[in-house]
């Protein structure tokens, strides 16, 4: 399976009046086609900015990033046709209804014959009913529906979800997880960023832990778990670890200045890799 999203040393710093910040400290990671991949760190670890930089928001200041084959820093335009963005908060116009949001995201893509489409994300997002509703009345998990369904207008091949359930109650979380895994079938490839480790576990075909700017391990949620559990240290040896004890081991090994479970599922990786013939 081809990658449709290549990073390699990815380096970002921010000028600050006092100092330069560097976030990003040469990361680089691979994301396959039709698949849903997990960007997993702590608040600050430079996850956002990532997504940024991938979405042509921000210009990166080394290393290389590729979207669909184009370079994200010298090829902006032709990633832009083939990507959404949702970030943290939702972005629509609460003064328009729903259905009114789609109709202007169409209409500034040009997009034609688009009335059918948007009928069709309506139903999707279960939002038919409140669709000629003014946004403003609508819930937290009605607006953020709402802005995945106006990104997904011009049928992009990846969909960039930038900690989507934030904020959201359990229900609509659980809704809003259906319709990813509902996205995911229909071919899209999904780039979540989360800080709910259940999230990721239940959606994620991939993960990557970034962690001071640098991927500290990745791998499938298998190998993560399966190297935490054959490592020596590990603490609980009849049962499979969850991903937040992955999680938790590889970020603290790794503040201890130990490499811990994370080498192992490089390793793994590496091996897998090779007889897949990355």
């Amino acid at each position: 399976m081809p990658h449709i999203i290549e990073v390699c040393d990815l380096h970002k710093s921010f000028k600050t009046k006092k100092d330069v910040l560097p976030v990003l400290k040469g990361a680089s990671f691979s994301v396959q086609e039709g698949t849903i991949f997990a960007l997993l760190g702590s608040n600050g670890a430079g996850k956002t900015t990532a997504v940024r930089i991938l979405s042509t928001l921000l210009k990166l200041d080394s290393g290389s990033a590729k979207i669909c084959g184009f370079c994200v820093d010298k090829e902006p335009h032709k990633v832009r046709c083939n990507i959404s963005l949702t970030g943290q908060y939702a972005a629509v116009d609460e003064m328009l209804t729903g259905r009114e949001n789609l109709h202007l995201v169409a209409s500034l893509r040009r997009l034609k014959n688009y009335k059918d489409k948007i009928e069709e994300y309506l139903k999707l997002f279960s939002l038919s009913e409140a669709a000629d509703k003014l946004v403003k009345t609508y819930s937290g998990g009605m607006r953020r529906k709402t802005d995945i369904a106006m990104s997904l207008l011009g049928d992009p091949k990846i969909i960039f979800l930038d900690e989507p359930t934030t904020g959201l109650d359990p229900q609509s979380r659980i809704a809003l997880w259906d319709i990813i895994e509902t996205l995911k079938k229909q071919g899209k490839t999904i780039f979540l960023t989360t800080q709910y480790l259940e999230e990721a576990e239940r959606l994620a075909d991939t993960v990557a832990v970034l962690d001071k700017g640098i991927i500290v391990a990745s791998g499938t949620i298998e190998q993560l778990k399966s190297a935490l559990k054959n490592a020596s240290d590990y603490e609980y040896e009849k049962e499979m670890p969850s991903l937040e004890d992955v999680f938790l081991s590889i970020i603290s090994k790794k503040d201890e200045g130990h490499d811990g479970a994370s080498d192992e599922v490089g390793m793994a990786k590496k091996e897998e890799d090779k007889e897949g013939g990355a």
